[in-house]
Order: structure tokens, then sequence, then C-alpha cells
């Protein structure tokens, strides 16, 4: 049975979360306070339809808006999803209101388009990026891009770009203005990067899979030239019927191609299947190998 965490703990935990959740909701207001909004550029989804109904009727409205067009979508993840999701984004929602108001008198920045799209952007996705990694949320669309890729099969990716398709499409016919449009677009595209670079991180991994002849003598050359830790896995022959070990490999990008290197060196009939890892999740546990060329990140000395 798992072990329950302490109360001081949980606290704990807790209490950095929403530390993060609150500083990526006051990057995400700053974003939008003193970048998009004076210079009548939206970001998608629910944002981006409160900003369209800021600009139609008045900014003082944009809290009010955000917290109304999002109600819908804090039923649906409670009924859907989960009660601690739901505290989070309420939480996040909540604070990026009150951060939009405090903030409403800040003064903008004015500048060439192509700085208010990169700045603009970038703050805006570290915010959103900073509230998605601790369990928050600010746009409803994607909860709703969630529960209809359970229902149907479309990916988060594809609803949530058809939704934005026709949000950035409405904002240009709405104001006869396409190059706001655009702008806006480019600037949802530098966000969403952010976003990614922030819960994913700077690291980019590879998961490998070998089948090899000798998977014995292959490992032990790979953890030790390499500092690697690596999984064999037995599997069986298609055709053959044979059992086979199977190596599984996290690694690096920068070592990805001294790992083939390695392999062909040892087996040039060797197979190798290379996947991009989105994330990678380990326990404080690890074991460390001995290394002999260059010091690695902990997490490649053991992952299994």
């Amino acid at each position: 049975m798992p072990t329950p965490q302490s109360p001081l703990k949980s606290f704990i935990h807790h209490a950095i979360a929403f530390f993060w959740i609150a500083l990526g909701a006051l990057l995400a207001a700053i974003s939008i306070r003193v970048f998009l909004l004076p210079n009548e550029i939206i970001d998608g989804g629910i944002v981006g339809i409160a900003l369209i109904l800021a600009r139609l009727f008045s900014a003082e409205y944009l809290p009010y808006f955000l917290i109304v067009l999002n109600a819908p979508f804090v039923y649906l993840a409670y009924r859907y999803i989960r009660q601690t999701f739901v505290i989070h984004m309420l939480v996040a929602l909540l604070l990026f209101a009150g951060f939009l108001v405090v903030l409403q008198n800040v003064t903008p920045f004015i500048g060439e388009a192509l700085e208010i799209i990169v700045i603009g952007g970038a703050i805006l996705g570290i915010g959103v990026g900073l509230i998605i990694r601790f369990g928050g949320c600010l746009d409803g669309t994607e909860i709703l891009a969630l529960i209809i890729n359970r229902r149907f099969g479309f990916t988060v990716g594809q609803v949530v770009l058809f939704i934005n398709f026709f949000i950035f499409t409405a904002y240009g016919w709405i104001f006869k203005d396409w190059h706001i449009a655009l702008s806006s677009l480019m600037t949802y595209i530098v966000a969403f990067k952010i976003i990614d670079l922030v819960i994913v991180g700077l690291d980019e991994l590879k998961s490998v899979l070998i089948i090899s002849s000798k998977p014995k003598e292959l490992g032990e050359h790979i953890m030790k030239e390499l500092g690697l830790g690596l999984t064999y896995v037995h599997g069986k022959g298609g055709f053959s019927g044979e059992p086979r070990e199977i190596l599984f490999i996290i690694v690096e990008r920068l070592d990805l191609s001294e790992l083939k290197e390695i392999v062909l060196r040892e087996d040039p009939t060797a197979f190798m299947a290379i996947e991009n890892l989105h994330e990678v999740v380990y326990g404080k546990q690890q074991t460390y190998l001995p290394r002999k060329k260059k010091t690695r990140s902990k997490f490649f000395k053991k992952h299994i």
C-alpha cells in the first residue's frame, strides 16, 4: 500500500504549487495588460474570446468576462476530471482576474509589432506554462478538448487548434483588420512554444529500443562508456519465435550520436527505434553508475 503523506509535507507541497500558480497568473496578467490588450492583440481560447468582448464593450470588464466564460468549463472539470484540478483552476482564474484588476492602470508597452509579439507572447507563455505545470488551467477550451478526446478520439491539440482557428478568424472579421488577427496568431504561437518549454524543460530526451544479437555485451559497453542506465525487456521474434532481449534506454539528444556509434560498432546488424519523449518522471531512489567520460545528469545513471 502507498505510504500516506504527512500533513506537513502535504501542506508544503500545496503551498509551493499555489505559489507558482500565483506567479504564473501574475505574469499572464502582466502580458495581457501591458502588451496584448493595449495593442489590440488577443490570445487563443477563452482568454481570446474575453479579450474580443473587452474590446467590444470595455477593458474594465475583462476580469468578469474571463470568470463568466470559464464558469461552465469549471463545472465540466468538476464532473469529468478531478477535484484537485478544479481547485487549482479556480485559484488560477481568481488570481488572474484579481491581477488584471490591480494592473488596470499600469503603463502599457507601445513598441514595434515584433517586440510586442515576442515579449508579450513569451511572458504569457511562461505564466500559463507555470500554471499548467503545477496543476492549474486558465483556458476552458482545453478542458472541452480533453472531454472531446475521451468521447470521440480527436486529440487535444486538434480540438484546440480548430477552436482557435475560428476565434482568430472571427477577430479579424469583426474588426475588419486581418493584420491584428495575424499578429494575434503569431503571439499565440510564441506563447504555445514557451508553454511547452516551461512544462517539458530545455532537455530534449529520446527513448531508444535496441534489438541486437548480443544484448548483454552491448549493454555493458553502453553502461561503461556512456554511464547510462538501461533496462532489458524480454521479447520474442515474430518469425523465428525465439526469445530475445531488447534494450530500452532514455538518452539526452547530445548523447544520441555517440550511442548509435557504440551500438553499430559492437553489432552492425542491430536495429534501433528512436522516439521523442515529452516528459519523464522518476522517483528519488537512484543507483549511480561509474562514468568514464564526462559528467551527466543524475537521472540518466539509472532511470528504471
